[in-house]
């Protein structure tokens, strides 16, 4: 496992960095094919200095990513605190059944491992803020909820296999969940 350590508004030691690594070495345990573990922390000014250290940890494995996020008044709180919730999504990650119904089913799509995430920042057009561009692999509608919850966001875009196109799962306010399927007109 590839193990990136990034910092903003912050200065990151020796003492800092064995930490951090040591401590994500853990995540190998429970799920071995882990590719990069990408941690960044920032020291953020905000209203509560309680808020003010934020560590996020993001790890990619054959085509899921993991992410958690967590801030505190302290950054080796912070990285404890995430790497535990790290701990608990890989295992809630591990202990769904979608691989082996898949395998069961005899529909399980060719792995491909996810691009590296390029993040294009421009300066021309003043409403585009931010292009970001992602690989990604041919999925069904249950593991698109199932990345989309991984990750905490509220939408998720993917290539739908049954579909034979791109199409978008969401999170309702009722709490169920919704699939966009886009069509031309």
């Amino acid at each position: 496992m590839q193990v990136t350590i990034t910092a903003k508004n912050l200065e990151v030691g020796d003492s800092l960095r064995d930490y951090v690594e040591s401590k994500s070495q853990r995540l190998d345990r429970f799920l071995a094919d882990i590719d990069e573990a990408r941690i960044e922390l920032d020291n953020q000014s905000t209203r509560s200095p309680e808020h003010s250290q934020v560590a996020q940890i993001t790890l990619y494995s054959k085509g899921t990513v993991l992410r958690t996020e967590e801030r505190s008044a302290d950054m080796r709180s912070s990285i404890d605190t995430a790497l535990d919730k790290m701990v608990r999504q890989l295992r809630r990650y591990k202990g769904k059944h979608w691989r082996s119904r898949a395998r069961r089913q005899g529909n399980e799509a060719p792995v491909e491992d996810f691009e590296d995430l390029d993040e294009v920042e421009t300066e021309t057009i003043d409403h585009l803020v931010r292009i970001k561009r992602f690989g990604t692999r041919p999925m069904d509608v249950d593991e698109a909820i199932e990345q989309m919850e991984l990750l905490g966001h509220d939408f998720f875009i993917f290539y739908n296999m049954s579909e034979g196109g791109f199409n978008v799962v969401y999170r309702r306010y009722d709490g169920g969940y919704g699939l966009l399927i886009p069509e031309l007109s």
